[in-house]
């Protein structure tokens, strides 16, 4: 604490956690959630097929975890689109990058530079919603360890956000004796460096790769390997008996014509 305390970790940690993420980070967040969905194959086709579904795909891209975390916690799914502003936000954020002409917004917002600005954006948003999940199913449930880190892992179901929920569940449950501000400061900037990385290098990969392998092996057994030396031994052993069908054939067909030469003969 005495190091947080001269690098005032402490004070910018507040300081960002009361910034208000409307509009310029829920504008980033829509964009690169609308972005994934025109990835999408046939997205582009329904859009001009079906306006409306192409419009829905897109809210439910944009706030499907809020209308997710609400039916958990008991809520009105239709809660969330009380927000006019931010469904007009993201409803503009649809139409340009569907509909603008030339593609220009859609060739702007995926400008790799771009992108991996949105993309840090994002995960800003994305920090808060898991910290905001765990929160609310907290005063829902205080003892519900599970609920808290399901609900705070729908906002963003991957790995990052799965341990991310844990950690929040921990804090919240006072297991952690770390201020939530300092938490969210922290876990936003791995989750900024984890995501801008994967983007540059357009991978999918997971970022806790090697310690889940570890983990894998000591706890259940797994290989580090993949099961690589399995395939190759199958291969090798698969190997001879190709050729013996081919060669079976010819045999067979040779046999065929000796007969007919013989019938011949006679």
């Amino acid at each position: 604490m005495d190091v947080l305390g001269l690098l005032n970790l402490g004070d910018i940690a507040q300081i960002f956690s009361k910034m208000g993420m409307f509009p310029v980070f829920d504008l980033a967040y829509y964009i690169v959630s609308i972005l994934y969905l025109k990835y999408e194959p046939g997205a582009v086709e329904v859009s001009r097929r079906s306006p409306v579904a192409s419009w829905l795909c897109a809210m439910l891209y944009c706030f499907g975890s809020y209308i997710l975390a609400d039916v958990m916690l008991g809520s009105s799914p239709l809660d969330y689109f009380q927000h006019n502003s931010h469904i007009l936000l993201a409803s503009a954020v649809w139409y340009l990058l569907f509909y603008c002409p030339l593609n220009l917004f859609y060739k702007c917002v995926s400008f790799l530079p771009v992108k991996l600005v949105l993309v840090a954006l994002k995960e800003v948003v994305r920090t808060r919603k898991i910290a905001a999940g765990v929160h609310h199913a907290f005063h829902a449930y205080h003892h519900g360890f599970f609920i808290m880190i399901i609900v705070g892992y729908v906002p963003g179901p991957t790995k990052a956000s799965l341990y991310g929920a844990i950690l929040f569940t921990l804090q919240e449950t006072h297991w952690i004796p770390i201020a939530k501000s300092t938490l969210i400061l922290l876990f936003t900037l791995f989750m900024i460096t984890c995501k801008v990385v994967m983007t540059a290098r357009h991978s999918h990969g997971s970022p806790f790769a090697l310690i889940e392998s570890w983990v894998c092996h000591l706890l259940f057994g797994s290989l580090l390997g993949g099961g690589a030396a399995d395939d190759h031994h199958g291969s090798a052993g698969a190997a001879p008996a190709s050729p013996s069908s081919p060669t079976k054939s010819k045999e067979e067909l040779s046999d065929s014509t000796r007969k007919r030469k013989a019938k011949k003969a006679e």
